[in-house]
Protein backbone atom coordinates (compact mmCIF):
# COMPACT_ATOMS: atom_id res chain seq x y z
CA UNK A 1 0.00 0.00 0.00
CA UNK A 2 3.78 3.01 -0.95
CA UNK A 3 11.70 6.49 -8.61
CA UNK A 4 12.14 8.15 -11.59
CA UNK A 5 12.92 6.01 -14.43
CA UNK A 6 16.67 5.34 -14.64
CA UNK A 7 17.21 6.74 -11.57
CA UNK A 8 16.59 3.59 -9.29
CA UNK A 9 19.61 3.38 -6.51
CA UNK A 10 21.14 0.57 -6.97
CA UNK A 11 21.81 -0.16 -3.30
CA UNK A 12 17.72 -0.67 -2.67
CA UNK A 13 16.30 -3.92 -2.47
CA UNK A 14 13.50 -2.52 -5.03
CA UNK A 15 10.21 -4.02 -4.94
CA UNK A 16 8.62 -1.66 -7.75
CA UNK A 17 4.45 -1.90 -8.25
CA UNK A 18 3.50 0.17 -11.32
CA UNK A 19 0.91 1.40 -12.27
CA UNK A 20 -0.71 4.27 -14.36
CA UNK A 21 -1.76 6.98 -12.67
CA UNK A 22 -3.02 10.98 -13.07
CA UNK A 23 -3.51 13.97 -10.78
CA UNK A 24 -4.20 18.22 -10.58
CA UNK A 25 -4.15 21.69 -8.55
CA UNK A 26 -4.95 24.81 -8.95
CA UNK A 27 -4.04 28.28 -7.38
CA UNK A 28 -5.29 28.69 -3.98
CA UNK A 29 -2.87 27.75 -0.81
CA UNK A 30 0.33 28.42 -2.40
CA UNK A 31 -0.39 25.76 -5.15
CA UNK A 32 0.02 26.40 -8.75
CA UNK A 33 -2.55 26.29 -11.14
CA UNK A 34 -3.78 23.22 -13.68
CA UNK A 35 -1.98 19.58 -14.45
CA UNK A 36 1.41 20.89 -15.11
CA UNK A 37 4.64 19.22 -13.72
CA UNK A 38 5.81 15.54 -13.95
CA UNK A 39 3.20 12.88 -14.81
CA UNK A 40 5.41 10.20 -13.50
CA UNK A 41 5.57 9.78 -9.00
CA UNK A 42 7.58 8.06 -7.57
CA UNK A 43 6.80 6.68 -3.58
CA UNK A 44 8.58 5.14 -0.95
CA UNK A 45 7.07 2.41 0.95
CA UNK A 46 8.41 -0.31 3.66
CA UNK A 47 6.15 -3.33 4.43
CA UNK A 48 3.64 -1.28 6.53
CA UNK A 49 -0.22 -1.99 6.39
CA UNK A 50 -1.01 1.13 6.72
CA UNK A 51 1.18 3.03 4.13
CA UNK A 52 0.40 0.29 1.63
CA UNK A 53 -3.17 0.97 1.89
CA UNK A 54 -2.48 4.71 1.60
CA UNK A 55 0.13 4.21 -1.27
CA UNK A 56 -2.52 2.25 -2.91
CA UNK A 57 -5.23 4.85 -2.24
CA UNK A 58 -3.07 7.45 -3.58
CA UNK A 59 -1.75 5.93 -6.78
CA UNK A 60 -5.48 4.82 -7.71
CA UNK A 61 -6.38 8.84 -7.08
CA UNK A 62 -3.64 9.58 -9.27
CA UNK A 63 -4.43 6.38 -11.69
CA UNK A 64 -7.60 8.43 -12.22
CA UNK A 65 -6.33 11.56 -12.74
CA UNK A 66 -3.54 10.84 -15.67
CA UNK A 67 -0.46 10.13 -13.77
CA UNK A 68 1.86 6.72 -13.86
CA UNK A 69 2.63 5.88 -10.27
CA UNK A 70 5.85 3.50 -9.14
CA UNK A 71 6.58 2.80 -5.30
CA UNK A 72 9.40 0.94 -4.58
CA UNK A 73 10.39 -0.50 -1.40
CA UNK A 74 12.82 0.68 0.68
CA UNK A 75 14.07 1.04 4.29
CA UNK A 76 13.52 4.36 6.40
CA UNK A 77 17.56 5.40 5.75
CA UNK A 78 17.31 3.99 1.96
CA UNK A 79 14.08 5.96 1.63
CA UNK A 80 15.53 9.41 2.91
CA UNK A 81 18.47 8.88 0.94
CA UNK A 82 16.45 8.81 -1.89
CA UNK A 83 14.08 11.43 -1.92
CA UNK A 84 17.21 13.62 -0.57
CA UNK A 85 19.21 12.84 -3.34
CA UNK A 86 15.49 13.33 -6.25
CA UNK A 87 15.28 9.23 -6.93
CA UNK A 88 12.02 9.19 -5.44
CA UNK A 89 9.20 12.36 -5.03
CA UNK A 90 7.03 11.41 -1.80
CA UNK A 91 6.92 9.68 1.41
CA UNK A 92 3.23 8.86 3.18
CA UNK A 93 5.17 7.28 5.91
CA UNK A 94 7.15 9.68 7.68
CA UNK A 95 6.89 8.74 11.49
CA UNK A 96 7.46 12.06 13.80
CA UNK A 97 9.45 12.58 15.55
CA UNK A 98 10.61 8.84 15.71
CA UNK A 99 12.47 9.21 12.25
CA UNK A 100 14.17 12.63 13.11
CA UNK A 101 17.78 10.77 13.91
CA UNK A 102 17.05 9.73 9.91
CA UNK A 103 15.22 12.81 8.28
CA UNK A 104 16.12 16.11 10.40
CA UNK A 105 19.85 16.36 8.30
CA UNK A 106 18.25 16.09 5.14
CA UNK A 107 15.30 18.09 5.91
CA UNK A 108 17.56 21.17 7.75
CA UNK A 109 19.35 21.14 4.51
CA UNK A 110 16.57 21.63 2.42
CA UNK A 111 16.90 18.10 0.33
CA UNK A 112 13.80 16.59 2.18
CA UNK A 113 10.91 18.93 2.44
CA UNK A 114 7.93 18.50 4.75
CA UNK A 115 4.39 18.51 3.08
CA UNK A 116 1.76 17.99 5.39
CA UNK A 117 0.94 15.64 8.03
CA UNK A 118 -1.06 12.62 7.01
CA UNK A 119 -1.92 11.06 10.64
CA UNK A 120 -2.24 12.80 14.11
CA UNK A 121 -2.23 10.51 17.50
CA UNK A 122 0.08 8.44 16.99
CA UNK A 123 2.35 6.01 19.06
CA UNK A 124 5.63 4.56 18.54
CA UNK A 125 7.65 3.09 21.54
CA UNK A 126 8.43 0.17 24.02
CA UNK A 127 5.29 -1.61 25.52
CA UNK A 128 4.09 -4.42 27.50
CA UNK A 129 1.19 -6.44 27.82
CA UNK A 130 -1.74 -5.47 30.56
CA UNK A 131 -0.99 -9.07 32.06
CA UNK A 132 3.05 -8.05 32.06
CA UNK A 133 1.56 -4.48 33.50
CA UNK A 134 -0.46 -6.08 36.09
CA UNK A 135 2.10 -8.75 37.65
CA UNK A 136 5.10 -6.96 37.85
CA UNK A 137 4.03 -3.77 38.08
CA UNK A 138 5.52 -2.49 35.30
CA UNK A 139 4.16 0.88 33.61
CA UNK A 140 7.57 2.68 32.73
CA UNK A 141 10.55 2.42 31.55
CA UNK A 142 12.36 2.94 34.64
CA UNK A 143 10.23 0.14 35.84
CA UNK A 144 12.24 -2.28 33.65
CA UNK A 145 16.01 -2.95 34.97
CA UNK A 146 14.52 -3.87 38.33
CA UNK A 147 12.73 -6.87 36.44
CA UNK A 148 15.31 -7.50 33.90
CA UNK A 149 15.37 -11.41 34.95
CA UNK A 150 11.51 -11.61 34.16
CA UNK A 151 12.81 -10.04 30.53
CA UNK A 152 16.16 -11.86 30.20
CA UNK A 153 17.00 -8.63 30.16
CA UNK A 154 15.97 -8.54 26.07
CA UNK A 155 13.70 -6.18 23.73
CA UNK A 156 12.35 -7.17 21.01
CA UNK A 157 12.41 -4.77 18.01
CA UNK A 158 11.73 -5.18 14.29
CA UNK A 159 14.32 -4.96 11.24
CA UNK A 160 17.64 -3.08 11.56
CA UNK A 161 18.78 0.22 10.85
CA UNK A 162 14.79 1.27 11.43
CA UNK A 163 14.55 4.40 13.86
CA UNK A 164 13.06 2.95 16.71
CA UNK A 165 15.27 -0.17 16.97
CA UNK A 166 17.93 2.84 17.29
CA UNK A 167 16.21 4.81 19.99
CA UNK A 168 16.02 1.35 22.24
CA UNK A 169 20.25 0.73 21.07
CA UNK A 170 20.63 4.50 21.83
CA UNK A 171 18.94 4.12 25.65
CA UNK A 172 21.06 0.76 26.19
CA UNK A 173 24.11 2.81 25.06
CA UNK A 174 23.41 5.53 27.04
CA UNK A 175 22.26 2.98 30.12
CA UNK A 176 19.42 5.09 30.30
CA UNK A 177 17.30 4.13 33.28
CA UNK A 178 20.06 1.20 33.97
CA UNK A 179 19.67 -1.04 30.84
CA UNK A 180 23.03 -0.58 29.84
CA UNK A 181 23.67 -4.34 30.03
CA UNK A 182 19.90 -5.42 28.26
CA UNK A 183 20.19 -6.29 24.28
CA UNK A 184 17.91 -5.53 21.43
CA UNK A 185 16.70 -8.27 19.48
CA UNK A 186 16.72 -6.97 15.94
CA UNK A 187 14.54 -9.27 13.38
CA UNK A 188 11.44 -8.25 11.05
CA UNK A 189 8.39 -7.13 12.17
CA UNK A 190 6.64 -10.15 11.24
CA UNK A 191 8.88 -11.92 13.31
CA UNK A 192 8.80 -9.77 16.15
CA UNK A 193 4.89 -9.93 16.24
CA UNK A 194 5.03 -13.97 15.59
CA UNK A 195 7.55 -13.77 18.96
CA UNK A 196 4.80 -11.46 20.77
CA UNK A 197 2.34 -13.17 20.12
CA UNK A 198 3.66 -16.61 21.17
CA UNK A 199 4.36 -15.13 24.64
CA UNK A 200 1.57 -13.54 24.64
CA UNK A 201 -0.73 -16.79 24.48
CA UNK A 202 1.79 -18.32 27.35
CA UNK A 203 1.25 -14.82 29.41
CA UNK A 204 4.96 -14.69 29.41
CA UNK A 205 6.85 -11.65 30.43
CA UNK A 206 7.72 -9.26 27.07
CA UNK A 207 9.05 -5.63 26.26
CA UNK A 208 8.46 -4.89 22.43
CA UNK A 209 8.67 -2.16 20.14
CA UNK A 210 5.03 -0.72 19.61
CA UNK A 211 3.27 1.52 17.66
CA UNK A 212 -0.41 3.10 16.76
CA UNK A 213 -1.97 2.75 14.15
CA UNK A 214 -1.38 -1.01 14.46
CA UNK A 215 -4.01 -4.49 14.31
CA UNK A 216 -2.07 -4.43 17.71
CA UNK A 217 -3.81 -2.80 19.39
CA UNK A 218 -7.12 -4.37 18.51
CA UNK A 219 -5.82 -8.04 19.16
CA UNK A 220 -3.68 -7.21 22.42
CA UNK A 221 -4.52 -5.40 25.17
CA UNK A 222 -0.82 -2.92 25.87
CA UNK A 223 0.31 -0.38 27.93
CA UNK A 224 3.20 1.52 26.63
CA UNK A 225 5.87 2.39 29.11
CA UNK A 226 6.23 5.68 30.72
CA UNK A 227 9.60 7.76 29.38
CA UNK A 228 10.14 10.16 32.86
CA UNK A 229 13.68 10.81 31.94
CA UNK A 230 12.50 11.62 27.85
CA UNK A 231 14.94 8.81 26.92
CA UNK A 232 12.46 8.27 24.05
CA UNK A 233 11.87 10.43 21.13
CA UNK A 234 7.87 8.81 20.16
CA UNK A 235 5.72 9.55 17.51
CA UNK A 236 2.93 12.27 17.37
CA UNK A 237 2.47 12.27 13.88
CA UNK A 238 3.13 10.65 10.60
CA UNK A 239 3.35 13.45 7.70
CA UNK A 240 4.02 14.07 4.20
CA UNK A 241 7.76 13.97 3.03
CA UNK A 242 8.68 14.99 -0.39
CA UNK A 243 12.00 15.55 -2.31
CA UNK A 244 13.71 19.18 -3.19
CA UNK A 245 11.45 21.29 -5.09
CA UNK A 246 8.38 18.46 -5.36
CA UNK A 247 5.70 20.85 -4.49
CA UNK A 248 7.04 23.62 -7.38
CA UNK A 249 7.65 20.50 -9.91
CA UNK A 250 4.21 19.11 -9.23
CA UNK A 251 1.82 21.75 -7.16
CA UNK A 252 -1.23 19.31 -8.56
CA UNK A 253 0.00 16.19 -7.08
CA UNK A 254 1.55 18.16 -3.83
CA UNK A 255 -1.86 19.33 -3.52
CA UNK A 256 -3.62 15.85 -3.05
CA UNK A 257 -1.27 14.94 -0.69
CA UNK A 258 -1.03 17.93 1.01
CA UNK A 259 -5.50 17.42 1.40
CA UNK A 260 -5.06 13.45 2.18
CA UNK A 261 -5.99 12.92 6.43
CA UNK A 262 -6.39 9.29 7.97
CA UNK A 263 -7.09 9.19 11.55
CA UNK A 264 -5.68 6.34 14.21
CA UNK A 265 -8.21 3.99 14.03
CA UNK A 266 -9.23 4.13 10.54
CA UNK A 267 -5.72 3.33 9.70
CA UNK A 268 -5.40 0.52 12.22
CA UNK A 269 -8.60 -1.01 10.88
CA UNK A 270 -6.49 -1.28 7.68
CA UNK A 271 -3.57 -2.65 9.25
CA UNK A 272 -5.87 -5.25 10.08
CA UNK A 273 -7.46 -6.13 7.41
CA UNK A 274 -4.24 -6.73 5.50
CA UNK A 275 -2.59 -8.40 7.86
CA UNK A 276 -4.94 -10.48 9.68
CA UNK A 277 -7.55 -10.85 7.02
CA UNK A 278 -5.40 -11.37 4.28
CA UNK A 279 -6.96 -8.97 2.17
CA UNK A 280 -4.77 -7.02 -0.56
CA UNK A 281 -3.86 -3.44 -0.07
CA UNK A 282 -4.93 -2.56 -3.55
CA UNK A 283 -8.46 -4.11 -2.87
CA UNK A 284 -8.58 -2.31 0.94
CA UNK A 285 -7.95 0.87 -0.95
CA UNK A 286 -10.94 0.51 -3.72
CA UNK A 287 -13.30 -0.40 -1.38
CA UNK A 288 -12.38 2.43 1.38
CA UNK A 289 -12.70 4.98 -1.29
CA UNK A 290 -15.97 3.76 -2.72
CA UNK A 291 -17.55 3.74 1.06
CA UNK A 292 -16.12 7.31 1.73
CA UNK A 293 -16.76 9.73 -1.31
CA UNK A 294 -16.84 12.73 0.90
CA UNK A 295 -13.54 12.25 2.05
CA UNK A 296 -12.42 11.64 -1.40
CA UNK A 297 -13.50 14.60 -2.67
CA UNK A 298 -12.14 16.53 0.30
CA UNK A 299 -8.93 15.38 -0.63
CA UNK A 300 -9.66 16.48 -4.57
CA UNK A 301 -10.52 19.52 -3.84
CA UNK A 302 -8.83 21.99 -6.35
CA UNK A 303 -6.88 18.88 -7.34
CA UNK A 304 -7.08 18.57 -11.58
CA UNK A 305 -6.60 15.76 -14.17
CA UNK A 306 -3.59 16.09 -16.28
CA UNK A 307 -5.75 17.65 -18.78
CA UNK A 308 -6.64 20.94 -16.70
CA UNK A 309 -10.23 19.06 -16.09
CA UNK A 310 -11.51 19.46 -12.37
CA UNK A 311 -10.93 16.15 -10.47
CA UNK A 312 -14.02 13.54 -9.49
CA UNK A 313 -13.85 10.80 -7.23
CA UNK A 314 -12.93 7.18 -8.99
CA UNK A 315 -16.36 5.46 -9.83
CA UNK A 316 -16.66 1.63 -9.88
Amino acid sequence: MYPRPGRVLATSLAALSVASLAACTEPEGGFGAGGGGETEITLVEQPWEDLMVENAIAGRLLEELGYTVRVEELSVPLGAQALASGDADAYLGNWWPSQQDVFTDPIEAGDVEVLGTLVTGTSFEPAVPQYVADELDVTSLADLADNAAEFDSEFLGIEPGTPGNRSIQDAIDDDAYGLGDWNLLESSTPAMLAEVQQRVDNEEPVVFLAWEPHWMNVEWDLVYLDDPEDAWPGAGEIRVATREGFETDNPNVARLLSQMEVDPATASDWVHEVSQEDTAAQDVADTWIADNPDVVAAWLEGVETVDGEPAEAPRD
